[in-house]
């Protein structure tokens, strides 16, 4: 009885098992396999129509490519869980991000039925945007037709739609067909960003967005506080470069703001000379000046106006204020006053005639002795000891040949070059990569780079390295245009100076003026030990170039490089002895042509370089390298193009 028993309730089990089963498959599997099939055959009927459709080359419209990019991400949201369905939903996305679910994505208003249908005349079209139904209501082909006949401005696609992602999308479709390439969008991502942060502040036109990497160097010690500090480029070895200099600097970084004015100077005329002298005598008094501080510190909670800098041409005049803009960077704010200050000027001078608000005397985004000299936005100077054995064992040089490398290169050569402002290593490299990532303006590299680097030996010996930059215009702030983006504020973020200061303002913007100061110290140290001990070409040799490319130049024809270890490094046989505490590396290179030929090393220990280098002598940085092809056992001939004799070696793009 027991065992058989124990055998019916196996059975039971068994037929709610199989049960259950059956249930599964008649109500979810055939369902999800249901859904899979409509979404090939909707999919394979886009493609047939597309196919039939040539007017775009290629059989593939751009109204065609948005009306399946729509039912793409409709599917991706609700079916990628099969292959087949996956593999629709990567196929045509249109973002790099894996992420479905980001703060700030705008979901596009997707009527397929709409899009089904023949697009309206042109006629009813005009009647439905006059209506109140507007512009939304017309079909993504119907937009596209009207912006062609030019009844819609493209440029108002958002505020017109009210969805900016559908606005930015119908862009594209219009815009693909005047490109040199009807897939040259295919690669540019549009989908997964929060274009109301855009409208009106960013960008116009938007048809997408350009990703960049982000990398991070630190920790950064600087004013007894640490960072990692974000930075956006595309040039290899300039993040890594940059983090060696943080790790070197031991004893950390001081940095301080000395001053603080933004500026802006309109053009102004007079009807002569000797009136345009008095006006300029005239602003020079304390009382006058006052009147026209009133009536620009009128116009903002912040500007404050500092300082009137006149410059006098004939008969027309260069006003440049300045004025503190708190954490804004603060051209807008300036420009706002400076029209309010004008007009109390002008109550004392009628006769006087505004040509420009801006008057190239500022000077905004172009090099100048001026900024250089009187210095725009934030003036910060930045300092740090670096100990004698972190230089012979991090940045493997010796502070003596730094010293003189950075006297040669930075002061006597850029003042043979009559540079401006120009008195270092690379800035720019350092300041342009903060900059995209911390939504600063670009374009105002060109001031914010004025750079002095200067080096000398520290200590009662002489062992340790003290190094400064001195940047008198950096252009900076943490509140208004690109910082209002989400990438760019989490970088702000990362820093602790997103936004306007509570208590202080003004705060956030200077404590960011000194973190670029502090990093570019960071910069320049790490560059210029690569140049003292030779290692600048074999870094961008082995992290700036082309993967899987053939290099223009074979290595047989770049300079020598002094390294400190073998990794990875092409380059030609040197017996140069290298800075103390360094070993010198003797290696030898493989000639990147079809028939290969391996240098031989002797019983010196000494390379046998190939005959493509045969007769060139070398000029290596610490000494000099006689090169002879006469115990060369390579019978290589070379074309002209590939001749030594033949080639300029290039420069290094950003040195």
């Amino acid at each position: 009885m027991y065992r058989l028993l124990n055998a019916g309730l196996d059975h039971i089990v068994f037929t709610v098992i199989l049960v259950a089963l059956i249930v599964k498959y008649v109500l979810f599997e055939s369902q999800g396999q249901l859904e899979e099939n409509l979404i090939h055959d909707s999919l394979q009927r886009s493609q047939d129509v597309l196919e039939n459709s040539g007017h775009f080359g290629k059989g593939i419209g751009p109204l065609g490519i948005l009306r399946q990019r729509s039912r793409t991400r409709t599917v991706s949201f609700n079916s990628c869980r099969e292959e087949s369905a996956m593999a629709a939903c990567k196929e045509d996305r249109g973002t790099q991000t894996e992420k479905d679910k980001v703060q700030g994505v705008l979901t596009e208003e997707n009527n397929d039925a709409d899009e089904d249908k023949p697009p309206r005349s042109l006629e009813e079209c005009i009647a439905v945007i006059n209506s109140e139904a507007g512009a939304k209501s017309l079909s993504n082909q119907e937009i596209v037709q009207m912006v062609e006949k030019k009844h819609l401005p493209s440029y108002k696609l958002e505020s017109l739609l009210g969805n900016p992602l559908r606005a930015v999308g119908i862009r594209r479709t219009v815009v693909a067909p005047h490109t040199a390439n009807q897939g040259s969008m295919d690669s540019l991502p549009y989908d997964h960003y929060d274009y109301t942060k855009v409208m009106g502040v960013c960008c116009e036109n938007v048809i997408g967005y350009v990703p960049i990497p982000v990398g991070v160097a630190g920790p950064l010690l600087m004013n007894g506080k640490m960072y990692m500090v974000p930075m956006a480029t595309t040039e290899g070895c300039l993040v890594a470069s940059t983090n060696r200099g943080c790790r070197a600097m031991v004893n950390g970084v001081k940095s301080e703001v000395f001053r603080d004015g933004m500026t802006r100077a309109p053009s102004v005329r007079l009807p002569t000379a000797a009136q345009a002298t008095e006006v300029y005598m005239w602003t020079r008094k304390k009382e006058n000046f006052a009147v026209i501080k009133e009536g620009f510190d009128s116009t903002s909670r912040f500007a404050r106006l500092q300082d009137l800098q006149v410059g006098i041409a004939g008969r027309l005049l260069f006003m440049r204020f300045v004025a503190q803009t708190g954490d804004a960077m603060g051209m807008n704010m300036v420009s706002k006053g400076t029209e309010a200050g004008l007009k109390a000027l002008k109550k004392h001078f009628p006769e006087l005639e505004v040509l420009s608000v801006s008057g190239n005397y500022c000077v905004d985004k172009k090099p100048s002795a001026i900024n250089w000299i009187e210095g725009r936005g934030k003036s910060v100077v930045c300092e740090s000891v670096v100990p004698g054995k972190v230089v012979t064992s991090i940045l493997k040089t010796s502070v003596a040949a730094i010293v003189e490398a950075s006297v040669t290169k930075n002061l006597v050569g850029s003042s043979l070059a009559g540079s401006i402002g120009g008195n270092n290593a690379h800035a720019a490299n350092i300041i342009a990569a903060m900059f995209i990532a911390c939504g600063q303006d670009p374009a105002q590299v060109v001031g914010s780079s004025n750079c002095m680097t200067l080096m000398e030996a520290w200590g009662e010996k002489g062992d340790d390295l003290h190094i400064s930059v001195t940047m008198p215009s950096l252009e900076v702030g943490t509140v208004g245009g690109g910082t209002g983006l989400a990438p760019q504020s989490a970088c702000l973020t990362m820093l602790g100076v997103k936004g306007a200061h509570k208590d202080n303002p003004g705060e956030n913007a200077c404590q960011l003026a000194k973190i670029v100061a502090a990093t570019v110290l960071a910069g320049e140290l790490s560059l210029m030990s690569a140049l003292a001990a030779g290692h600048l070409v074999k870094s961008h040799l082995a992290h700036n170039r082309v993967k899987g490319g053939s290099s223009s130049l074979s290595s047989s024809t770049m300079p020598t490089t002094i390294s400190s270890d073998t990794s990875g490094t092409s380059g030609i046989t040197t017996t140069t002895p290298a800075p103390d505490g360094i070993s010198s590396t003797k290696f030898c290179d493989v000639q990147p042509s079809g028939k290969a030929s391996v240098g031989e090393v002797n019983s010196t220990n000494t390379c046998k370089p190939p005959a493509a280098v045969g007769d060139a002598k070398i000029n290596a940085m610490q000494g000099d390298t006689v090169v002879s092809d006469k115990d060369s056992t390579s019978n290589i001939v070379l074309s002209p193009c590939q001749d030594p004799a033949n080639i300029s070696v290039p420069h290094s793009r950003d040195r």
